[in-house]
């Protein structure tokens, strides 16, 4: 009763995209392994859908390796908020390519450890030890993890930066990064860097091997893993397939519009409709434009809950996974961007005893979320890998509790298996 009155009242005033009452001729299934009963997860996506602020949803979950859950629900492109979808709107499937937004962060993260474990990097290390210049405006001591911890003071690109003609021009890319500002202390508490951390990484990627972090990522995960889509941004060729966000929700009050102005270094409203753009999507922006499908992000995820193997071949050492993925000394802190407590690992957001991103008693958990919805994490105390990835962009809405309960119904219907340890040891 609770969630259809507040559904009603919230829709009302919200933007929202009008879904019909056929949800199974808008839905797309994969290969799933039979024999998990996982059709509540799915009433909770059936209604985070009905919520009216996600066009498209899709969900992978694996069990204990096993593929359980495959989905897609709505559409990719052709809906308008208010109006029915066009004639020619493009239903969502499993392999449409979708924006992960800030869960590229993990992505990134994941690159830059493979390096570490290569040798071609420490991390420990000054970022301007690779990339000379760094250290202009007194950065000369901020390290690379520091920079992927958010703890490097540089939370926030010039406006100007963010500018799509600039992408594909390197050179103007690496001198806003050599020209960042400090505004805090590196190494004090973290301050979220939205996406200046990517770049930065990318410049120093760039500078040690040639290649850019697009390149990288091909090359050490999305190949050995046989992944179809997982990249940073996709060829221009194809920027038409990937599926389109939409502004969705309330509207933003004047105080929460400044709030996400000062996160993003842009508007809520520019940001999403930068997204759509094919300059953006064609890009490498690597703390917001990992283009992939659920299927392969859960696929990585697997590989990393598995140490570092999949399928028989290895693709990153134990101790790269290890020191990616298990960090027991940290504890939850209040970030100082986004006003809420996060408990930051070595490039991901970890689970806690209470709550975190990914639920309720999550201590193990790692992953990342992104813009605005989108929830990737692996939980080896359940042997669990969720992703979650939509295109609706709402901050307040409709959603607020079947968006929870989803995430609620997940968390029980995948307890913490009897000896949570034993997961660790085998991987």
């Amino acid at each position: 009763m609770l969630n259809a009155v507040f559904s009603r009242l919230t829709r009302a005033a919200a933007r929202t995209i009008p879904v019909g009452e056929d949800v199974e001729a808008l839905t797309d299934v994969g290969d799933e392994t039979p024999g998990r009963d996982v059709e509540g997860i799915w009433a909770g996506v059936v209604d985070l859908y009905r919520s009216g602020v996600h066009p498209g949803i899709q969900l992978c979950i694996r069990h204990e390796g096993r593929v359980v859950l495959d989905r897609a629900l709505g559409h990719a492109r052709g809906i308008v908020p208010g109006r029915a979808p066009q004639r020619d709107a493009v239903p969502m499937h499993i392999d449409t390519p979708v924006n992960l937004f800030s869960a590229a962060k993990a992505v990134t993260a994941i690159v830059m450890h493979k390096l570490e474990g290569d040798g071609l990097l420490s991390l420990d290390e000054p970022v301007a030890t690779y990339l000379p210049g760094f250290e202009r405006h007194g950065k000369g001591s901020i390290t690379l993890h520091q920079v992927l911890t958010h703890r490097a003071g540089i939370p926030v690109m010039p406006p100007e930066a963010l500018n799509l003609d600039v992408l594909d021009d390197p050179a103007a890319v690496l001198e806003y990064v050599l020209d960042l500002r400090p505004v805090r202390k590196a190494g004090g508490p973290p301050a979220y860097h939205t996406v200046s951390g990517g770049f930065v990484m990318d410049a120093v990627v760039r500078q040690l091997t040639g290649a850019s972090l697009r390149e990288v990522l091909a090359r050490d995960v999305k190949r050995p893993l046989g992944l179809g889509w997982f990249d940073y941004g996709v060829a221009a060729a194809d920027t038409h397939r990937v599926a389109q966000n939409i502004m969705t929700g309330l509207r933003l009050t004047p105080a929460l519009s400044r709030f996400m102005r000062r996160l993003l270094g842009i508007s809520w409203d520019e940001a999403v409709a930068l997204s759509n753009d094919p300059r953006f999507l064609a890009g490498v922006i690597p703390s917001a434009n990992v283009i992939a499908t659920a299927r392969d992000t859960a696929r990585v995820y697997q590989c990393l809950l598995d140490g570092g193997s999949l399928a028989g071949k290895r693709v990153f050492s134990r101790a790269t996974v290890e020191k990616l993925t298990h960090v027991p000394e940290r504890k939850l802190e209040i970030d100082r961007m986004i006003g809420m407590p996060v408990r930051y690992g070595n490039g991901f957001m970890m689970g806690s005893h209470s709550i975190s991103f990914f639920g309720w008693n999550h201590p193990n958990a790692f992953g990342h979320v992104g813009m605005s919805n989108t929830f990737t994490w692996a939980d080896p105390d359940r042997d669990l890998v969720v992703a979650l990835l939509t295109t609706g962009k709402p901050i307040l809405g409709p959603h607020l509790l079947a968006l929870p309960r989803l995430l609620a119904e997940i968390h029980r219907s995948f307890p913490v298996r009897a000896d949570p340890a034993a997961r660790r040891r085998k991987a």
